[in-house]
């Protein structure tokens, strides 16, 4: 079970990190518009860009934390840091999709809901 969830923390890890480079470097892409539907004349806006910058740096410290916690931490530490920080990408999913886009649920709830079970069934 521990395998398994430690391969779905990567993937939720991964995920944030590449969500965090799309959103700080990549606006201006095709695939950055369509993960993220938007319009490319709202990401030509320097705001835009900017504000999008930093939701990005925000999702590369998610995954930086879940990858360190899991791999650099005392054992005793491990489960509620997971809990805490995956947690925290259930949460904005949730908002997510509430507010900006309906999909976010499926492409960033659904790993990380799952992952958040995974690790509570493994680590606790």
């Amino acid at each position: 079970m521990k395998l398994f969830a430690d391969i779905l923390i990567i993937v939720v890890a991964l995920e944030s990190l590449f969500i965090m480079l799309l959103e700080m470097f990549g606006t201006q892409t095709k695939l950055a518009r369509n993960v993220f539907n938007l319009k490319q004349r709202y990401l030509l806006q320097k705001e835009a860009r900017i504000s999008m910058a930093n939701q990005g740096l925000y999702n590369g410290f998610l995954g930086v934390s879940i990858l360190l916690i899991r791999y650099y931490s005392p054992t005793n530490i491990i489960f509620p840091g997971l809990m805490l920080f995956i947690g925290f990408i259930v949460i904005a999913a949730i908002f997510g999709s509430l507010t900006a886009n309906k999909k976010i649920i499926f492409s960033q709830g659904l790993p990380s809901i799952l992952t958040l079970i995974v690790v509570f069934l493994a680590y606790r």
